[in-house]
C-alpha cells in the first residue's frame, strides 16, 4: 500500500543512488561505456526505499536509522550484483570464458572491484549519510502523513 513513507524513503534513496553513481563515474577507467548505469542504480534506490525502508517505518527515530541502514546496504549490494553481472554477461557475448563455472568467479571478481571503489572515504560517507537521511526521513513523513 502506498504511504507517504515509502515514497519518501524511494526518493531519497533513488537520489542518494544517482549521486553516488557519478562520484563512482570518475573512478573507473576513461572511456568506459556507462550506458545506463545510473538509471539501473536509481530505480534499484526506489526499489530498496519502497520495500526495506518504507515498509519498516513507525518503531521510532533510533530503528529508523538502522532501517536507513539496512535500505542502503541492500542497495549497495544490488547495485554490485547487478553491475558485476552485466559487466560479466557483457564479456561472456564476446566468447571470453570457457564455461559458466569460469564466468561466474570472474562475475565475483568484477564484483569485488566495484565494492573496493565504493570504500574511498567520500562515497563511504555521502552513503552512510544518505542511508541515515532516508530512514530518518522516512520516519518523519510516517509521523506527519498518517
Amino acid at each position: 500500500m502506498p504511504t507517504a513513507a515509502r515514497l519518501v524513503a524511494a526518493l531519497l534513496l533513488a537520489a542518494l543512488a544517482v549521486a553516488v553513481s557519478e562520484m563512482v563515474k570518475p573512478l573507473l577507467p576513461e572511456g568506459t561505456d556507462f550506458g545506463y548505469f545510473t538509471w539501473i542504480n536509481a530505480v534499484l534506490g526506489v526499489l530498496c526505499g519502497w520495500r526495506i525502508v518504507g515498509r519498516r517505518v513507525g518503531h521510532g527515530i533510533g530503528a529508523s536509522v538502522a532501517t536507513g541502514l539496512t535500505g542502503m546496504g541492500a542497495l549497495v549490494f544490488w547495485a554490485i550484483f547487478i553491475q558485476a553481472g552485466y559487466e560479466m554477461l557483457r564479456i561472456s557475448l564476446r566468447s571470453r570464458y570457457g564455461g559458466p563455472v569460469e564466468a561466474l568467479e570472474d562475475m565475483l571478481r568484477i564484483a569485488i572491484d566495484h565494492a573496493q571503489l565504493l570504500l574511498a572515504p567520500h562515497i563511504v560517507a555521502t552513503l552512510l549519510a544518505g542511508g541515515i537521511v532516508a530512514g530518518v526521513a522516512a520516519e518523519l513523513a510516517n509521523r506527519w502523513w498518517r
